[in-house]
């Protein structure tokens, strides 16, 4: 079935012995599907739904729940590589053979351990408001974290305003457009992430960001590196660094944007990954 509209997708189960997966399609599920790593804390819901639709005009594109998050069953596992391997179980279990990678900060982190386990099932990659193993600022996550987390309580904003996005008039004006898109669906909501879950997920990203710098030089796969000039999650540096090490990658900076900058500037980071995922 397509599904025009990600707002509307169905919830679907994979069970992988004691341990399901909860995911969602959108396209017509020919030729090589598209799979999202999505972010620290994020579920199917935290997907830009302007940024699934438009790659799902041209692609078969699949979200999912990381294993204790979400709908999907087991723990959160407590490292970033104990993450991909989780992630590869359900590639495996839908019998993908090969898959392109969209993948947002942590995401993209799992994404990084997942092609060095297994590099010949992805074929393209974008790396989005991430960064490498042991990379600057990322073991800051945390203190920036629950900062931003108390000044949102206070503010009555949701915290996304503050992490993703940048305090420039038109940061505000576009987290708040964000924001909207994310409620509009309306029926069979994902669950959000528990306190325990969303920590351990913390601290393995503290551990990563602190770990011994990988070997990028074996990424072969064509990879686009994309993010705002002003991340204060991820910092900026970390996509030049990505870009200096990969060898066959492009780099996108967008001007006066954050994190988010992928939502930020949606139709423009759509158009520019078609383009790359060609």
């Amino acid at each position: 079935m397509i599904n025009e509209q990600y707002k509307t997708a169905p919830n679907l189960t994979i069970s992988v012995g004691n341990t399901s997966y909860e995911y969602r399609e959108l396209g017509e599920k020919t030729g090589i599907p598209v799979v999202f790593f999505v972010h620290l804390a994020g579920t199917l819901d935290n997907w830009d739904p302007r940024v699934v639709d438009g790659i799902a005009k041209d692609h078969w594109v699949i979200t999912f729940d990381n294993q204790g998050v979400g709908l999907s069953g087991g723990q959160v596992p407590t490292s970033i590589e104990q993450m991909a391997w989780d992630s590869l179980k359900f590639i495996h279990a839908l019998g993908l053979k090969k898959i392109d990678v969209l993948s947002f900060s942590m995401g993209g982190m799992i994404a990084q351990e997942l092609i060095a386990i297994e590099p010949g099932l992805v074929r393209r990659m974008i790396l989005a408001g991430t960064g490498p193993r042991g990379g600057e600022g990322i073991e800051n996550v945390t203190r920036l974290s629950d900062r931003d987390s108390i000044r949102a309580l206070f503010t009555l904003k949701d915290v996304k305003t503050y992490l993703f996005f940048t305090r420039t008039s038109n940061g505000k004006r576009k987290a708040k457009e964000f924001l909207l898109r994310l409620k509009e669906r309306q029926q069979d909501r994902d669950k959000g992430i528990s306190l325990k879950s969303y920590r351990t997920q913390l601290k393995a990203i503290v551990a990563w960001g602190q770990a011994t710098p990988a070997d990028l030089s074996r990424i072969k796969q064509p990879t686009l590196i994309v993010n705002g000039d002003n991340d204060r999650m991820v910092p900026t540096v970390n996509s030049y660094d990505l870009n200096k090490r990969i060898a066959n990658s492009q780099l996108i900076i967008y001007p006066d944007a954050g994190h988010g900058g992928i939502f930020q500037n949606h139709a423009a980071f759509v158009q520019a990954a078609l383009d790359f995922l060609k």
